[in-house]
């Protein structure tokens, strides 16, 4: 999918709610569990109920490598599933992968040449040669990991060098001599704020995935208001709230309200900040 085609579904759909799929056999509904297959048995029915609310969907893989083999099935069928059904969606592989070159390699073959998806999260820290073999799929997305929401992002993330600049100014910055706004995204926690101002600064034009609205407590308003620019530019990714909302037989019907309450404001922020 390209740029322009992932702004078109944002302007149909009046959304750009990207759902998580961090399913957890803990947490899915009893009954489900009497399936063959839970993980996807669940994930088939939130896509069902979900799809015509989001324009993407983002399976973290720890949920499903934690299964072994039946996990790493459930998967592969998920993104099969989606891309039968619901082709206008964009895929999302949550994997954090970042290895030197020629396992970076096999990494980039295993979700794009096998799984399909596409794009694929990719830790920048060992830097350029780490992140090229995912750039070598001109079709595909990479997604750096910028900064994030979890308290220690303030480790290494924010520390300043002799010029001032920002680790995760930094990371921007060079990572856009590697490949262009047609290829690579960042991810920016919600809970970073008025950040997303000093973040569009350095990548004006980029598509940033923005976790922690919801249940980690990001506010949907600011990252609007500081984020957005005139392709949107943002996807807003909402997990738990969604998909864990209710552990009944209604878990559809519930998951489905969730996320339509958040393509409605999705679309007022659309309205307000679309630039």
């Amino acid at each position: 999918m390209t740029r322009q085609q992932l702004f078109e579904q944002i302007q149909k759909k009046q959304s750009f709610l990207c759902v998580g799929l961090d399913t957890d056999l803990t947490k899915i509904p009893e009954h489900l569990l009497e399936k063959d297959d839970p993980i996807y048995a669940f994930n088939k029915e939130i896509i069902d109920g979900t799809a015509p609310y989001c324009v993407a969907y983002k399976p973290n893989l720890a949920f499903y490598e934690s299964q072994g083999l039946q996990g790493w099935l459930a998967f592969e069928k998920t993104v099969a599933y989606i891309r039968q059904r619901y082709p206008d969606q964009f895929i999302i592989a949550d994997a954090k992968r970042g290895d030197i070159g020629n396992t970076s390699e096999m990494y980039a073959r295993t979700f794009f040449d096998v799984a399909k998806v596409d794009a694929v999260t990719v830790a920048p820290y060992m830097g350029e040669d780490s992140v090229k073999p995912f750039l070598g799929y001109p079709d595909k997305w990479v997604i750096l990991l910028i900064l994030t929401s979890n308290k220690g992002s303030q480790d290494f993330q924010f520390s300043e060098g002799e010029n001032g600049e920002r680790l995760f100014e930094k990371v921007l910055r060079l990572s856009q001599q590697w490949a262009g706004d047609d290829q690579i995204m960042y991810v920016v926690g919600a809970t970073q704020g008025q950040m997303f101002e000093d973040i569009r600064k350095v990548a004006p034009s980029h598509f940033l995935l923005v976790p922690g609205i919801g249940a980690q407590g990001g506010s949907l308003e600011e990252v609007c208001r500081y984020g957005m620019n005139s392709q949107c530019g943002l996807l807003v990714n909402s997990s738990r709230s969604i998909i864990y909302a209710d552990n009944t037989e209604q878990f559809v019907e519930v998951a489905r309200e969730e996320a339509k309450k958040l393509q409605v404001e999705m679309a007022e922020m659309l309205k307000l900040y679309l630039k």
